[in-house]
């Protein structure tokens, strides 16, 4: 049976915002959390930074793009160039510092709730994906869409926090090699997602010069 076209569209929406959310890479920029928290703590952050998250990402699906060239007078691609930016000096500090250079960035720990969701959660590609579900689908239905996967991602990550407290003690060498290990492809993925980032954004510009 095929699928309904407005079905599908959101199943896709959500898929997309989900996995440039990503909560297993997630996981990994915010061990030092993770490892210092309690649960109940980290379960408050995470769902400040899930409802700031969200909120965001519905005022980009209702709104668009418009708010960058109507009311931010601003084109998107400088939003991905500078973003490309501040994600590059993120995965530079994760190669060389590892989790605990991200400390710093976050500042003052009143402030942790928005720092992980922004620049971590909301960077171009979740803003271009909450866009995308908002030319999509209709108002009540992209709402419902970044509801639910700012939900699964939180959900996630609070489960494997669980995991993560429930197997430190046991194998506390096992997760620190995880952490090294993982920590360094994500700053490699997260170096090389920047890259792309600045250089969408340039052609773009480019684009511009050229017409």
């Amino acid at each position: 049976m095929i699928m309904p076209e407005t079905t599908h569209q959101f199943i896709s929406s959500a898929t997309l915002l989900l996995m440039l959310l990503n909560p297993f890479l997630l996981i990994i920029y915010l061990i030092d959390l993770v490892q210092d928290m309690d649960f109940a703590t980290f379960s408050k952050i995470m769902i400040r930074a899930g409802i700031i998250s969200g909120a965001v990402f519905v005022v980009f699906a209702w709104v668009g793009e418009q708010m960058f060239t109507d009311i931010l007078q601003a084109r998107f691609a400088s939003f991905q160039i500078f973003g490309g930016i501040i994600f590059l000096l993120i995965g530079i500090q994760f190669v060389f510092s590892g989790p605990k250079a991200l400390q710093k960035m976050r500042g003052a720990p009143e402030h942790i709730a928005g720092s992980i969701a922004l620049p971590i959660m909301i960077g171009p590609g979740t803003v271009s994906a909450s866009i995308l579900a908002g030319t999509q689908l209709s108002p009540g239905l992209s709402f419902a869409c970044i509801t639910l996967t700012i939900a699964i991602t939180v959900t996630t990550m609070l489960f494997l926090k669980r995991i993560h407290d429930f197997v430190r003690p046991r194998n506390e060498k096992l997760i620190e090699r995880y952490v090294e290990v993982m920590g360094r492809v994500t700053a490699l993925v997260v170096g090389t997602y920047s890259i792309e980032m600045i250089m969408q954004g340039l052609t773009v510009w480019s684009e511009t010069f050229r017409s």
